[in-house]
């Protein structure tokens, strides 16, 4: 079966060191900067005396020296034209709105310090000044001596008039899609690397963002090591199953896990509103037979599905699935809203970033489901349609190169992504003890940003 990646919008690379470009003031009335223009930023709200309005041209450093600042009649935005041609346009409401100095912007706990709704709607940059090196804009707004400096590359970042870059929210993720191949060199990482430090645990992580599954070995056979390694990444997020979970074929919870039974690939927890992110196992001790972990890259069948069925594909992007828990007395989880998709897309990049699939936990398909979310005619889908397209999908899953089964063993740990990869397991007999834990995405995800991917990883804030 074919199959390609889902294609990544990723930001353009031209993010210069040295920006050379044409910044300028849209039909703007100011004065000439002076010296005091040029001073550090000083954020304070006081009541300028008018000033004589000229048109002056401020030029960079001898090495910039084409570049310019072009002031004409009213500073109602600031236009910035870049080295390579492009050219954005930044609202003076906007620019006033996002300054980063001290009293508008808390530089430790990064949060707006601004009152936006005290900026009047009308406001006007008296001034812009290049800096020296010519990669930095200084701006002042009338009628104060508010100050505020952009660097150039992070206002073509989040340019929005037109949009130059991709946003950056989300760090981009550099995803290696996998199969059964990937039994021949898996992503793994010894117990003690990932307990001694951080750079351990960036290794670990690091396996975690790229593939989406990741393996612990040399851990000990026992729950509290287990335990241990899982607050290395966060703490637990405690489910109607506990914090930390340690179970055998008891059927201590009514859920198929809980018993010997096969479980085909699914993610967990499709009937939380926010499902679990990360689902951590070790296999302390079994004296059975069978049992054998099963794992399928979501991603990578999403993007076959993609390739082969991009009409089906596109169902299952829009077509919302009810899930639920209501085994267990007194419990009856179920999502709000009710339903969401099996494969759900940024709505902006339209990138896949959350496979949410288990045919055991899914509701009842009626009417209330069977509509296409983001159609502008609330377009009902045909039950047969619906059929099969989810056996395609299905299909896909179960194909034998998609999937890795693994005979888990005391010491050997694994972690998966439950956004990404589902899991399963063959039906077993005898003893099979299993501990591990859930943990939160975005509390993953954080971990990554700061120890896996530097400064580079923080987010633009």
């Amino acid at each position: 079966m074919l199959c390609r990646l889902i294609p990544h919008r990723s930001a353009p690379s031209g993010v210069l060191s040295a920006v050379r470009g044409l910044v300028s003031l849209s039909s703007t009335r100011v004065c000439a900067p002076s010296a005091a223009t040029r001073s550090p930023s000083v954020c304070r709200t006081k009541t300028m005396p008018p000033r004589p309005h000229i048109h002056p041209q401020v030029r960079a450093s001898s090495n910039l020296a084409k570049q310019k600042v072009h002031i004409s009649s009213c500073a109602t935005a600031l236009t910035v034209s870049f080295s390579d041609g492009l050219t954005s346009k930044f609202d003076s409401i906007w620019l006033r709105d996002h300054c980063r100095c001290p009293e508008c912007f808390h530089q430790v706990t990064k949060q707006r310090l601004v009152d936006t709704f005290h900026i009047p709607a009308d406001i006007q940059i008296s001034a812009a000044v290049l800096n020296q090196s010519g990669d930095s804009v200084e701006l002042t707004f009338a009628g104060s001596t508010h100050k505020t400096v952009f660097q150039l590359e992070w206002l073509k970042t989040h340019s929005y008039n037109p949009t130059l870059e991709t946003a950056s929210h989300n760090l981009k993720r550099n995803y290696k899609l996998w199969g059964a191949e990937i039994t021949k060199n898996l992503p793994v990482v010894e117990f003690d690397e990932v307990m001694a430090g951080d750079e351990g645990l960036a290794k670990w992580l690091k396996n975690i963002d790229v593939y989406g599954i990741a393996f612990v070995k040399g851990v000990p056979p026992n729950c509290e090591a287990t335990e241990q390694l899982g607050r290395r990444i966060s703490f637990i997020r405690e489910t109607h199953y506990g914090a930390f979970w340690d179970f055998t074929a008891d059927n201590a919870h009514a859920d198929t896990a809980y018993t010997g039974l096969a479980l085909q690939a699914h993610t967990d927890s499709t009937y939380f509103t926010d499902p679990i992110g990360l689902q951590l196992f070790h296999m302390t001790e079994f004296t059975g037979k069978g049992g054998k972990s099963l794992y399928v890259d979501g991603f990578k069948a999403a993007a076959q599905l993609q390739e082969t069925y991009p009409e089906y594909y596109e169902l299952l992007t829009q077509v919302c699935i009810p899930a639920h828990s209501a085994g267990d007395p007194k419990t009856i989880i179920a999502p709000s809203p009710r339903s969401f998709p099996i494969l759900n897309i940024d709505p902006i990049t339209e990138d896949l970033y959350q496979v949410r699939f288990n045919n055991d936990d899914r509701s009842v398909i009626d009417g209330k489901t069977l509509i296409r979310i983001n159609s502008k005619t609330g377009a009902k889908v045909d039950v047969k349609e619906f059929y099969a397209a989810l056996k395609c999908w299905v299909s896909i899953l179960r194909d034998q190169e998609n999937e890795v089964w693994i005979q888990l063993e005391p010491g050997f740990a694994v972690i998966v992504d439950n956004w990404r990869v589902l899991h399963g397991r063959s039906a077993f007999t005898g003893h099979r003890r299993i501990c591990g834990s859930y943990h939160g995405y975005d509390d993953y995800r954080s971990r990554v940003r700061d120890l896996c991917y530097g400064s580079s990883g923080r987010l633009d804030i």
